[in-house]
């Protein structure tokens, strides 16, 4: 497998799509979801897309083939929810090893057939680490903003458990992604810097934060700037953002960040902003326009698309992508002198 960091010296790195957006299209129902195994569980098990890499792998599989099809130079594995804290919702707590490792091995198996393929192409698995749903900087409650509905050490230990299954079932790379609240994001970063001390081993980390309104800011209150500095001491292979705004809403923030850091940076903006029925309309043309303004002012190293992006969107971009150098960044300027 190439080394990802020598890849990005040479071009811009495509990211895959949405997996919600193409789950949809097979309108899964209950029975589904469930498959043979989990039959009688007790809890309703529809929306908890992570359970399909169990129940239903061939999509799975299926999903990450048409995104690397697609010109994808990664794809992200179906465990944004991978966490024991998010699974509480489905009381399945006890399976997010076995819901990871399962998720990783998918990915890798059809990342080597392409990469086979193509072998001046090599494909790359990043392993997906969801936010959670709860927050550590902010109180759920406003009658007691003092309380937290979770501690670091919670998150840290259950970031631990997810890291080790993924890195076990082949992730090439760890994504931190859809960061609201930078604390959650630290206590991620802080397991995975445990996993890589105890493994004694290296992994690319890309950290993704999403910006949740027209003030620029995250949901925990920081600006692009402020998010970049706050995590500025892990060695991370990019940072950017992610899902949220449109591609063109998401451009000030990237522009924010771009000229203040060595790291590489990444989007995965959604295709625009969702309708009244919360679904997403922006075509393939319209979203590769506006990504071609980052490309145009040098802003980019690994490109994708969150909610609403399909393999259409995917190969939009990545056609787009080829016609243009990386941002250059302090990493590749001294590998190449």
């Amino acid at each position: 497998m190439s080394n990802i960091h020598k890849v990005l010296q040479d071009r811009i790195l495509v990211l895959d799509g949405a997996m919600g957006t193409m789950l949809q299209q097979y309108k899964f129902n209950e029975e589904d979801f469930r498959g043979e195994r989990f039959k009688d569980y007790p809890t309703p098990l529809q929306g908890n897309n992570d359970l399909l890499s169990l129940t239903q792998p061939e999509a799975i599989k299926t999903i990450h083939g048409k995104y690397f099809e697609a010109g994808a130079d990664i794809v992200e594995t179906n465990t944004f929810s991978g966490t024991t804290i998010a699974m509480a919702d489905y009381q399945m707590e006890d399976l997010v090893y076995e819901l990871n490792y399962e998720s990783a091995k998918i990915a890798k198996e059809v990342a080597e057939e392409f990469t086979k393929r193509e072998p001046n192409k090599p494909r790359f698995v990043a392993g997906s680490i969801g936010p959670t749903n709860r927050t550590a900087s902010m109180s759920p409650d406003v009658n007691d903003p003092g309380y937290r509905a979770v501690t670091f050490d919670e998150l840290r230990i259950a970031y631990k458990q997810q890291v080790e299954a993924l890195l076990d079932g082949g992730a090439d790379l760890l994504l931190v992604e859809t960061v609201f609240d930078t604390l959650n994001a630290k206590a991620a970063l802080f397991a995975i810097e445990e996993v890589k001390e105890e493994r004694n081993i290296d992994v690319p980390i890309m950290l993704s934060g999403t910006i949740t309104d027209a003030s620029g800011r995250t949901l925990s209150g920081q600006t692009a700037e402020a998010f970049l500095i706050s995590v500025s001491h892990i060695p991370l292979l990019s940072i950017g953002f992610n899902c949220a705004l449109g591609a063109n809403l998401l451009q000030p923030h990237l522009e924010a960040i771009a000229n203040k850091t060595d790291f590489a940076i990444s989007a995965h903006p959604n295709a625009g902003l969702p309708n009244a029925f919360g679904e997403y309309d922006e075509t393939a043309e319209e979203m590769g326009e506006q990504i071609e303004e980052y490309l145009k002012k040098d802003l980019i190293n690994i490109i994708g698309g969150c909610c609403g992006t399909t393999p259409e969107h995917i190969k939009t971009i990545a056609d787009i992508a080829a016609k243009y150098k990386p941002r250059r960044h302090a990493e590749y300027v001294s590998v190449s002198q």
